[in-house]
């Protein structure tokens, strides 16, 4: 199955009662790694590119190391911007071919994170991009993006309200998860989800994932969420395989740049492998 639309995905998530992978790639070697991992074990997955990656690896190069990827692949993989307060980028990824974009008004205050998200959500809708939404400020900083100090927080009714007068096609609230890794045990409000699908047809994205119990995640999942992002995870996987590798070349005074990238995608494999287990979306193709 070739490159899809991330709701396509979400949305037969809900129905099956699993949560898509939506995994926050860095280069083409983690896209490839991703994918083969993905395809592997029968698991749809999201491919989430943040505001820093975009401009370090260039939109071109990321979007055809996806579409190449996606191409050989037999499961459904999207391409999603990740937390994207910058109008500008989001117009340059829709432009490049994105499935996806998080328009993250967190930073605003709650009418112009109104107004401004109607916006985004009539340009992505133009172009057939989804778009995911949030207004609340989901604790921590991710890729330079974000806060350590809650700033805007609602009532689900406003959360509502907002995404249907603006539109938005999935949504990012806060659920007592935090981006990063966590220094202390979370309060995670999971009930939270169904009480906004109970007013609302809409997929509920869960940020902040790395460092859960597989039981949280499954209460989060078993009470509506669809799409869960892993970043934190991914980097550590990166940069510690690299690590490992190359304390070996030093030890051995063997220098192989090959084999460190198979050290890195072996790494990125085992995140997607593990992750596609306990979200459940292992052995579902995408495609039902």
């Amino acid at each position: 199955m070739p490159y899809v639309n991330t709701l396509d995905l979400v949305r037969e998530a809900e129905k099956h009662g699993y949560a898509v992978p939506a995994i926050n790639i860095v280069d083409p070697l983690t896209i490839g790694a991703i994918v083969r991992a993905a395809d592997d074990v029968g698991s749809p997955v999201i491919l989430q590119t943040s505001v820093k990656t975009v401009k370090s690896a260039g939109a071109d190069v990321l979007y055809a190391a996806v579409r190449q990827a996606a191409d050989k692949a037999s499961v459904g993989v999207s391409l999603h911007l990740d937390h994207c307060p910058d109008r500008e980028v989001i117009t340059l990824c829709v432009e490049k071919g994105w499935s996806s974009v998080l328009f993250d008004a967190s930073d605003r205050d709650l009418e112009t994170a109104r107004r401004e998200t109607a916006e985004v959500v009539k340009e992505c809708h133009a172009a057939g991009v989804t778009v995911e939404s949030e207004i609340e400020n989901i604790l921590g900083v991710e890729d330079g993006v974000g806060s350590d100090e809650a700033t805007h927080a609602y009532t689900v009714d406003q959360l509502v309200e907002v995404a249907k007068e603006t539109g938005t096609d999935m949504l990012a609230p806060a659920l007592g998860t935090a981006h990063g890794q966590y220094t202390a045990e979370p309060v995670l409000v999971p009930e939270r989800v169904t009480e906004i699908k109970d007013k609302l047809d809409i997929p509920v994205v869960l940020h902040g994932g790395t460092g859960l119990t597989d039981e949280q995640f499954h209460s989060f999942i078993d009470n509506g969420v669809s799409k869960i992002n892993i970043s934190t995870a991914l980097k550590h996987a990166y940069m510690k395989s690299a690590l490992a590798y190359l304390r070996e070349c030093e030890k051995d005074n063997k220098w192989e740049p090959v084999k460190l990238f198979a050290e890195v995608e072996k790494a990125s494999e085992g995140v997607m492998r593990e992750f596609a287990g306990i979200f459940r979306s292992a052995g579902k193709d995408g495609n039902r």
